[in-house]
């Protein structure tokens, strides 16, 4: 069993569960310091397994799982719904970073406020809806317009439901959208901006965070994150501090993202804990010495993480389907930086790539 915290030595290998486009940019920061990286993935050809070994198999497969621990000398993880068979045959054999805690409270959207609430940062007020009946007593908690989300398995929008009225209609409307399933109702927020923090923890608890982004959403879908955002200094170093200290609560190794609401009254509201290299983070790759992938690839491997800092502003747009085929004019265009994952069919609301646009050189951006 390898439990030690010696770090990863180039050379070594970095198993990561999940072949799409975050392990493929981790695959890649991992070759750039000499550490080979294998994926466990269902599918055929998973962006990851493009540019590394691919294990093919189900995420709760023992024979795939002992397959990736043998070959791995840490794992980690690209998404936070991995099942927690896989955690649970992994863990003893393997290093597996983050740990289970960390998936285990993000993943579910009660624990993941009722933990942050509990460090004394704010969220959206919010009531647990277990069965249908539960949604009246919470509307009447909480008030309209609000949001219902299923407690697990929603993103970029799924599994979500906004409730406009107090009636019985309204919630078995609510309801039937989200299949009935365990819930939370969350306050509406009327927020100026949204932002988000990518930090990061090492084995050896410290801790560095890059410069807070704002962010543009679209059909509840990342749009643009851009860099350096409109927070004020204060509310800047705010942000960071409620993320180190998500990060240090949870014993966390790894990077994670903090997706925040900005109030109108300029407080800070935590809205997602992503337990995983973030999309809102994709900027790095251009606009850092040291991007959010290799900075995870540093800490889940055991090495001093690197500077956060920033050389440059920037603006990160995502390609969204179709949008991807314009690539003949984006690598056209001065200075645009292009990423592309290797995904085969352009579907509508589809993550196929995205690309950077640095605006010049930092003014004001921490310095670590």
């Amino acid at each position: 069993m390898r439990h030690d915290t010696a770090p990863v030595p180039p050379g070594g290998t970095l198993g990561i569960l999940g072949g799409g486009q975050l392990g493929r940019m981790i695959a890649l920061a991992a070759a750039r310091l000499g550490i080979r990286a294998v994926v466990l993935a269902p599918e055929a050809d998973p962006p990851a397994g493009q540019v590394c070994r691919h294990i093919r198999g189900d995420y709760t497969d023992r024979e795939a799982l002992d397959a990736l621990a043998d070959a791995a000398d840490v794992v980690t993880v690209e998404f936070e719904n991995v099942p927690d068979a896989a955690l649970d045959a992994l863990a003893p054999i393997v290093p597996v970073r983050p740990g289970a805690r960390a998936f285990a409270i993000a993943r579910d959207r009660l624990n993941e406020k009722t933990f942050v609430n509990g460090l004394g940062i704010g969220t959206a007020p919010f009531q647990a809806v277990d069965k249908p009946m539960d949604l009246a007593r919470a509307a009447a908690l909480i008030g309209t317009p609000a949001i219902l989300k299923t407690r697990q398995f929603g993103y970029d929008g799924k599994g979500q439901a906004k409730l406009s009225a107090s009636d019985p209609a309204a919630f078995d409307a609510a309801m039937r959208e989200i299949g009935s399933a365990p819930a939370i109702l969350e306050g509406f927020v009327d927020f100026a901006r949204e932002v988000s923090v990518i930090v990061a923890r090492g084995v050896d608890g410290a801790v560095a965070a890059y410069d807070p982004v704002e962010n543009v959403h679209r059909n509840h879908i990342l749009h643009t994150s851009t860099v350096p955002s409109a927070l004020t200094t204060a509310q800047a170093a705010e942000a960071v501090r409620m993320a180190e200290a998500i990060a240090t609560a949870l014993d966390y190794v790894g990077v994670m993202g903090v997706e925040m609401f900005v109030a109108r009254d300029g407080g800070l509201l935590v809205n997602e804990i992503a337990p995983r290299v973030h999309n809102s983070g994709h900027w790095t790759l251009e606009a850092c010495a040291v991007s959010q992938f290799e900075q995870h690839v540093r800490a889940v491997c055991g090495w001093p993480l690197g500077s956060p800092a920033r050389h440059s502003g920037a603006v990160m747009t995502n390609l969204i389907g179709n949008e991807a085929h314009a690539w003949r004019e984006i690598v056209a265009e001065p200075g645009a930086a292009l990423h592309l994952y290797g995904k085969a069919e352009a579907r509508a609301g589809r993550k196929m790539g995205h690309v950077t646009r640095l605006t010049g050189p930092s003014s004001g951006a921490r310095q670590g």
